[in-house]
C-alpha cells in the first residue's frame, strides 16, 4: 500500500463518492434534524430529551475519521471546506427563502420558518463549531496514527472524536445560546455535556462500521497514508 507516497485524488475511486457522503450527511444533519426535538423512554436512562440532529451529525465525524485515516489529513482538509462551503450556502438559501414574503393564500409560512428559520447566530454557530470541530478531529486523527504506528485503530477513531466532539459542543452550545433566552445560561453546560455524551456513544456504536469501511477502501484505493510530512495548517487547500 501507498504508506507515504503524495496523493493524487483523482487516481482513487471512492474519494469523489466520499466526499460527497460527506457533504450530504453534513447538510442534512444539520437543515433536517435540529427543527425537532425528540423524547425517549429508555429501560435503564428513562426519559431522554434530545434534538433529533444528534442522531446523524455525528456521522460526519465518522466520515473525518475514515477520510483522514485512509487518505490523510490533507485530503480530509479539503472534504471538510468543500462540507463548510455546502452547509454555508444551505444555511444562506434557507434564511432568503424563509425572509420571502409569502404568497397571501399561502399559510404554512409559520411551520417553514419553524423548520428552516434557524437564527443568523445558530446558523454561524454551528459553522464555526463544525470547522473547529471537524480540524481537531482530523489533526487528532492523524498525529495518533503516526504515534501508534498504525495500530489500535479504535483509539484513534474514539479518541478523535472525543477532542472533535468536544470542541464543536464546547463553541457551539455558549456561541448560539448563551443570553438567548432559549436555553438557560445555567443549563448550558449540562447540554453540552449531554451532547457531547450522545455523540461519542454515537461514534462508538459505529465503531464496527468503521473499521469496515476502512479496510474495504484501503484495500480498493491501496493506500494507507501517515501524515509524516503534512502541512496541518487548516488555511491550506493543497494535496
Amino acid at each position: 500500500m501507498g504508506r507515504y507516497k503524495k496523493l493524487k485524488t483523482n487516481n482513487y475511486k471512492y474519494y469523489d463518492l466520499m466526499m460527497a457522503a460527506f457533504v450530504t450527511v453534513l447538510i442534512a444533519a444539520n437543515i433536517i434534524g435540529p427543527a425537532k426535538i425528540s423524547q425517549l423512554d429508555l429501560p435503564i436512562f428513562g426519559v431522554i430529551t434530545f434534538g433529533a440532529g444528534v442522531l446523524f451529525f455525528p456521522i460526519s465525524f465518522i466520515f473525518g475519521d475514515i477520510l483522514t485515516e485512509v487518505y490523510g489529513y490533507a485530503a480530509s482538509r479539503r472534504i471538510i471546506w468543500t462540507g463548510f462551503a455546502g452547509l454555508a450556502f444551505a444555511s444562506l438559501m434557507a434564511w432568503i427563502v424563509v425572509a420571502l414574503p409569502p404568497a397571501p393564500f399561502w399559510k404554512n409560512q409559520e411551520v417553514y420558518e419553524i423548520a428552516f428559520g434557524s437564527a443568523w447566530r445558530v446558523a454561524l454557530a454551528g459553522l464555526i463549531a463544525f470547522a473547529a470541530g471537524e480540524f481537531v478531529n482530523s489533526f487528532v486523527m492523524a498525529k495518533m496514527k503516526i504515534w501508534t504506528n498504525g495500530k489500535y485503530l479504535w483509539t484513534r477513531t474514539i479518541g478523535s472524536t472525543i477532542f472533535g466532539q468536544g470542541v464543536d459542543s464546547i463553541l457551539f452550545y455558549p456561541l448560539a445560546f448563551y443570553n438567548s433566552g432559549v436555553i438557560p445560561n445555567d443549563k448550558l453546560l449540562l447540554v453540552v455535556v449531554a451532547q457531547f455524551l450522545a455523540k461519542t456513544g454515537v461514534e462508538v456504536v459505529f465503531t464496527p462500521i468503521t473499521y469496515k469501511i476502512i479496510k474495504f477502501l484501503k484495500a480498493k484505493e491501496k493506500i494507507d497514508f501517515y501524515d509524516t510530512k503534512t502541512n496541518f495548517n487548516p488555511f491550506n487547500l493543497k494535496i
